[in-house]
């Protein structure tokens, strides 16, 4: 088959088909320039302090001079374009201010050993980002560079952005799938371990539906698009993942705050330090001044500011890796903070793919005409209940022949077929339209089916309890969970079977959305304060609910819009115990976040103090600053790896 390459330079450009890549690689000119202000440092200490030649302490001051502007440059550079934008107090003002101040106090060595160590300090908090950038960039992987678009028979290979709803295209082994679809013919093992985290591949033939980011691995693929790129699940992937790390956590924003107010606090009182004692009390003003250079290198929040959002953006990341999508560290914090989870039925706790098993006609109808008129009533849904009927149905359907469709969520469906009127829906909707029915017992899902008012018969639809659902309750109990819940619009017998057998606390059946909402509604009061309740749905039919609950949960939501749309935290496979796994990433990520700031801000409160007292030096000072925000940074490391 012939093949033309059609992308064309506007299409296929990395500001078109790739957005601005998350990886950030260490420059190698960086790592020659801190080595080269090194050498030029120890060159400086050996003149200074060894070698005794004529001229020896200029060649020292020069070579110190030029050490200085060398490793500290960019940081004074920094701090002057700060100062001009009003953005006086950060961390390059902290550390300019005090080498500055050592230099004219004559403490030069010091000066650039505080200007070296806080780059080394920086080089180390950049491979620690960027080690974590690389988490979250592997998920870039999954983001397609073309399609082989069918055209007249011949492949032609162009941008997925080309791509229209109803164009064919293939995807041969080791290729991407570029575009959601329906496989129109071939069959082949594909691997969507970068979607969902599992590393089991999965057999697709025709009819079965493929998404975008999934890899093709033995054989060849026909498919036929069925979204567009931009509305393909890799898309909408890929934007929930560059975009969470913009919803900053309580705690992250609280620090932001805190260090907004917390450096020109230090830096009033360092200058008080270097004032009022030496009037007051007494004392060499080189002294005070020494201590409160000091106090300024140890102030700096470059441990808290830099650590804490680092920990967040690695627990986002590390979740993803185990196929669980959180929207922002905000969710991740509420996430850590359960209290009451709420779980909707099908679809979520159930399997959801329904079967016909009986039919029960009635009034002289045949089994074949109750099916056919409860297929042609629910043709136009998308309920899984819908789908099973028109499944056991098989038969082509003539939409034409349907008016005055109306689908009444939580009940049924009314329309004309034809010059008659057809209702199906459940007990409740037969009983609101005044059609007398037979009463049936048994756990299965009832439909039932009237035509111009007189009852046709009962259609028994059954579904099956996940295997995964199972001790899921046991185990939220174990991390502390107060509260489970289960709310169901099905029948009390069927709710009270799977709620039971699933150990809830409580369970509520035959709600209507809107009573789903006023039961969140109610159990939102009961929770514990500084606590949160999450709601966890299949994201179609539940989104009022998801938007109601402090943290919304997409169950097996990863080819669903609604889904990705709605929720705050999708999990990427039908497995209920993806929850615990969230849940156990999220207080992992919390425990080393209040590791970082009790580590952070107890050992510069004590090295202030022992500043204060003129017991540290300016070595100290530096431990306290770069030592200390390197420690909480790699212990933020931590969060990707757990």
């Amino acid at each position: 088959m012939a093949t033309k390459t059609l992308i064309h330079k506007e299409s296929c450009t990395c500001s078109n088909i790739k957005s601005k890549p998350i990886q950030h690689t260490i420059d190698t000119k960086t790592i020659l320039w801190l080595l080269t202000g090194a050498a030029v440092f120890g060159l400086a200490m050996l003149f200074e302090y060894i070698i005794h030649i004529p001229f020896n302490r200029p060649i020292a001051l020069i070579l110190f001079g030029f050490s200085y502007l060398l490793l500290g440059g960019n940081v004074l550079f920094k701090m002057l374009k700060n100062i001009k934008k009003g953005q006086i107090f950060d961390e390059n003002f902290l550390i300019g201010i005090a080498t500055i101040g050592a230099i004219v106090i004559e403490k030069i060595p010091e000066a650039v050993t505080v200007m070296l160590f806080y780059q080394i300090g920086e080089f180390f908090q950049e491979v620690a980002v960027n080690q974590s950038r690389k988490q979250i960039g592997a998920l870039m992987d999954i983001r397609p560079d073309y399609a082989n678009l069918l055209i007249d028979g011949e492949i032609t290979i162009v941008s997925p952005k080309d791509v229209q709803i109803g164009d064919l295209f293939e995807v041969k082994p080791g290729e991407k799938i570029p575009l959601d679809g329906l496989i129109v013919s071939g069959e082949s093992m594909i691997d969507n371990s970068a979607l969902t985290g599992e590393s089991i591949p999965k057999r697709v033939r025709t009819k079965d539906t493929v998404l975008s980011g999934c890899i093709n691995q033995n054989g060849v693929l026909t498919i036929q698009a069925t979204h567009t790129f931009g509305e393909s699940t890799v898309s909408k992937i890929l934007k929930l993942v560059e975009h969470a790390a913009d919803k900053k956590a309580p705690t992250e924003t609280f620090i932001t705050k805190f260090a907004r107010y917390y450096t020109p606090a230090v830096v009033i009182s360092a200058v008080l330090l270097a004032i009022i004692p030496p009037l007051f009390f007494g004392g060499l003003w080189s002294d005070w001044m020494n201590r409160a250079l000091i106090f300024l290198v140890i102030s700096c929040p470059c441990a808290l500011v830099v650590s804490i959002p680092l920990g967040f953006f690695g627990g986002i990341g590390n979740a993803s890796k185990k196929g669980i999508l959180v929207k922002g560290g905000n969710y991740l914090e509420a996430l850590a903070n359960l209290d009451i989870v709420v779980f909707d039925k099908t679809g979520t706790l159930t399997k959801g793919t329904f079967q016909v098993t009986e039919l029960h006609p009635t009034n002289g109808y045949t089994q074949e005409e109750l099916l056919q008129i409860a297929a042609y009533a629910e043709c136009f849904s998308n309920h899984p209940i819908a789908q099973s009927i028109l499944k056991e149905y098989g038969k082509n359907i003539d939409k034409n022949r349907l008016k005055h469709y109306e689908e009444l969520t939580g009940l049924g469906i009314k329309a004309h077929l034809d010059d008659q009127k057809i209702y199906v829906g459940n007990e409740k909707w037969m009983a609101e339209m005044n059609i007398p029915i037979d009463s049936f017992t048994g756990i299965e899902t009832k439909v039932y089916v009237a035509l111009n008012h007189t009852y046709v018969g009962c259609l028994f639809i059954t579904d099956e309890i996940k295997a995964d659902s199972y001790n899921l309750v046991r185990r939220l109990k174990k991390l502390g969970v107060r509260k489970t819940t289960m709310l169901t619009g099905d029948n009390k017998e069927i709710g009270a079977l799977v709620g039971n057998a699933l150990e809830f606390d409580d369970i509520y059946a035959e709600l209507l959305p809107q009573q789903k909402v006023e039961q969140v509604e109610t159990l939102n009061t009961t929770r514990l304060p500084k606590k949160t309740l999450a709601f966890v749905g299949d994201g179609i039919n539940d989104a009022p609910v998801l938007a109601l609950a402090d943290i919304g949960i997409a169950m097996g939501g990863l080819g669903s819009d609604a889904a990705i749309e709605a929720a705050d935290v999708v999990l990427m496979t039908d497995e209920p115990s993806k929850l615990i796994e969230g849940i156990q990433v999220a207080r992992f990520t919390k425990r080393i976040v209040w590791q970082n700031i009790i580590l952070s801000l107890g050992v510069k409160l004590l090295f202030l103090f022992l500043a204060t007292l003129g017991v540290s030096s300016l070595w100290e000072a530096v431990f306290a600053d770069v030592g200390v925000a390197l420690i909480a940074v790699l212990n933020s490391m931590r969060v990707l790896n757990s």
